[in-house]
Order: C-alpha cells, then sequence, then structure tokens
C-alpha cells in the first residue's frame, strides 16, 4: 500500500545493482533489528516501536521509489527474510495448474503484468520476478497474490505441499537459482536457526547472570559489547565451529564425496531450518500464551468515555493468561516436533547426495541436531522473563 501510494507520485527508474542482489544486507539488518530489540529493550517502550515502525515503512518507501521491483522485500527487509525462511515450513504454496496452458501462454503476464484490456484494470505482476512456472516452493514469495490476478487463464492457484519439501530440490528455481550455489540463502538458514537459541537466551535469568559475567570480564558497564559477543559467539562462531567440523567429519566418514567441505555445508544447512522454525514458535508461544488474557484489560483501559471513565469497567489486570509450568509441555512438543524434521531433512539429504552411504553421511550433522534440540529444552526450562505481562517466571 505504502509503495503503490508513493509510486502515484515518483515512479522509480533504476534496477537495484548485482551486487545488491543477495541475502547479505537482509541477513545484517534481520541481526540488527534483534540486536536492537534486546538492547533496548523495546518490547517495553512503545514510543521507541512506533519510531522504529515509522522508520521501517520510511525506508521502505525509500528503496522501492528508487528502484524498480519489490527490491525493499526481497533484499533488504529484515521481517521479510525471516519469514521466507519459516515459509519453508508452509503446507501451501502457489503453483501452476496445468503446465501445458503454462507453455502456451505468449503474454507472461504473471510476470509483466498487464496495462488492461477489455474493461478490466490494469494489473501488476510479480514484482519479486518469480516466474510461476519455474518456481520452486515459497522463498522470496510474499503471497501477495498479484501473479493469480494478473495470469489471463485462472492457472495459478494456493495449493497444499510436504513441508519443507522444497529444500530437496536441487533444480534451478526462478530468481534464485540453485539453492546448493546460495551460500547468502544457507547464512540465512543457519542465522535463523541459531538465532532463535540467541534470542531466547537472553530472556532467560541465567542469560542476565551471564551478561553480567562477561561485563566484569570485559571491565564494561554497558550492555551493548556484552550483547555483541553472545551475538557473535552464537550467530559466527558457534555455526562455523559445529557445521565445519561435520562437513569435515562426513568427508572423512564417506567416500569419493563429490562436494568440498563448504558447499557441504551449504547442502545441509537447510536441514535446521525445521528445528529452528519449532524453536521460534516454541519461544513466541510462551510469550503469546502466558500473556493471552492481557487483551481484556487493555481493552478495558483503551475504551473510555470522555470524562477519562471506564465504560467497559475498570481493567482487570489479574487476567494474563496460562502459567509457565503449563506453557513448557507444549514448548516441549514444538521443539521436539521441529528436531523431528531436520532429522528427516538430514536423512533425506543424504539419501539424495550420498546414496551408498546415506547413514555414516549423516551421522555428524544428527548429532549437531541432537545438540541443539538438548541446547533449546535446557533454554526454554530456565525461568524467562514475562514480558508484557507484570511478573517473572
Amino acid at each position: 500500500l505504502a509503495r503503490d501510494a508513493g509510486r502515484r507520485i515518483h515512479a522509480p527508474r533504476l534496477t537495484l545493482p548485482p551486487w545488491l542482489r543477495t541475502k547479505w544486507t537482509g541477513i545484517a539488518l534481520f541481526v540488527a533489528v534483534l540486536f536492537c530489540y534486546e538492547l533496548f529493550d523495546l518490547w517495553s517502550l512503545p514510543r521507541a516501536t512506533a519510531y522504529l515502525v515509522l522508520a521501517y515503512f520510511a525506508s521502505a518507501l525509500v528503496v522501492d521509489l528508487t528502484f524498480k521491483g519489490a527490491s525493499f522485500c526481497k533484499y533488504f527487509c529484515p521481517i521479510g527474510q525471516f519469514n521466507f525462511v519459516a515459509s519453508t515450513m508452509s503446507p501451501f504454496e502457489m503453483r501452476i495448474r496445468d503446465t501445458e496452458t503454462c507453455r502456451a501462454c505468449t503474454t507472461v503476464d504473471c510476470i509483466k503484468g498487464h496495462g488492461g484490456h477489455g474493461g478490466i484494470a490494469p494489473q501488476r505482476g510479480c514484482e519479486l520476478r518469480l516466474f510461476l512456472p519455474a518456481k520452486v516452493g515459497n522463498m522470496d514469495c510474499t503471497m501477495c497474490l498479484d501473479c493469480v490476478h494478473a495470469c489471463p487463464h485462472d492457472n495459478i492457484a494456493l495449493a497444499t505441499r510436504v513441508p519443507g519439501a522444497e529444500l530437496l530440490e536441487t533444480r534451478r528455481r526462478s530468481g534464485i537459482g540453485r539453492l546448493a550455489h546460495r551460500t547468502d540463502l544457507a547464512a540465512l538458514a543457519l542465522v535463523f536457526t541459531f538465532a532463535s537459541l540467541v534470542s531466547a537466551f537472553t530472556m532467560t535469568s541465567l542469560g542476565y547472570a551471564v551478561e553480567q559475567h562477561l561485563a566484569t570480564m570485559i571491565g564494561v558497564h554497558s550492555e551493548a559489547p556484552v550483547l555483541l559477543v553472545l551475538f557473535v559467539f552464537g550467530l559466527v562462531v558457534a555455526p562455523i565451529l559445529l557445521l565445519g567440523a561435520a562437513a569435515l567429519m562426513t568427508r572423512g566418514l564417506t567416500s569419493n564425496v563429490p562436494f568440498p567441505a563448504r558447499e557441504l555445508v551449504v547442502r545441509y544447512a537447510f536441514a535446521m531450518i525445521p528445528f529452528g522454525f519449532g524453536v521460534w514458535v516454541a519461544h513466541y508461544g510462551f510469550h503469546l500464551l502466558t500473556g493471552i488474557l492481557t487483551v481484556v484489560p487493555v481493552l478495558q483501559s483503551a475504551v473510555i468515555d470522555a470524562f477519562g471513565h471506564a465504560m467497559l469497567g475498570e481493567p482487570a489486570w489479574r487476567w494474563v493468561g496460562m502459567q509457565p509450568g503449563s506453557v513448557f509441555p507444549i514448548q516441549l512438543g514444538l521443539v521436539v516436533l521441529g528436531a523431528a524434521g531436520s532429522f528427516g531433512l538430514v536423512h533425506a539429504t543424504s539419501l539424495r547426495d550420498h546414496p551408498t552411504s546415506p547413514t555414516r553421511a549423516s551421522m555428524p550433522w544428527l548429532a549437531i541436531v541432537a545438540i541443539l534440540t538438548t541446547t533449546a529444552l535446557w533454554i526454554l526450562a530456565q525461568p524467562m522473563e514475562m514480558r508484557a505481562v507484570s511478573f517473572f517466571a
């Protein structure tokens, strides 16, 4: 909506330079948002959150009024990068109904759009440049449905699929290429996965204790350098050490490995996504379920008459939600379910890339998933800050 409104006043004329058409900038911005969220405690600063939202829209407008297409969504949007990875776990995707219909199509309106004809209003095509016949999965798809409205043959629909199946596809896909050749997408998958642990850890009482200990060791009084150490270790050092060791072990355990260690890391990195998704849902599910009833007193405090009197009664701030002990079994199930998905993807990846010795090839990567799962359950079992409610676990 904001982009369309802005482009009525100023149409973009430039094309995003090739060196910016990667996920590296989006990854940096995603990490920066997580870092600032923790550093400035944005959950307790409504005014700061409002300024962040305004800055977000302003940035989107600047980018999309300068460059053609949906450049901000595809390459810069931090929330978009998070959602692109999470969308690989969706049971739905946009897909063509009939291949022959697309082969006979001469207009390619799903990409180009059309200027309106036969009384039909103008309609843009996919601004993320995803050609539906060659599109695989949800990566980079924002579900805007522009392609659906632009297709003159009604040949595009929302279809069901097996969650995560797209991560095993080796063929070239529109707008992305081959996953095995996209180091930036693999890095995004790993940041998504390991950030789920770092974000949860920084909200526990143990996390606060570790921060205080690090501050004493470093000799600083500011939280910023301490958080920086945690983020660098959790999002850079730990993934490199774990996955690098797993790649070397796979090469040692299997014979005639056709890929260098770096490509092995890229190929198996996508198998970590189900686990990361499970931890993110378990983490945010904790805050949602423990504070789900606060909507009642919030609504009561918002509805007032001209004299400032509560029209729905005095806010019942005693209404909070589920107790943390009741939420933990749900978290446990979500993490275990995500780990099971990663176990399955690891084995399927080994069957695809190492058909002669899939079990041996899988062992180091299965060990990583087991280590991460144990770590996640340990973190979630710690007393966690009850954000948005009035007490702590």
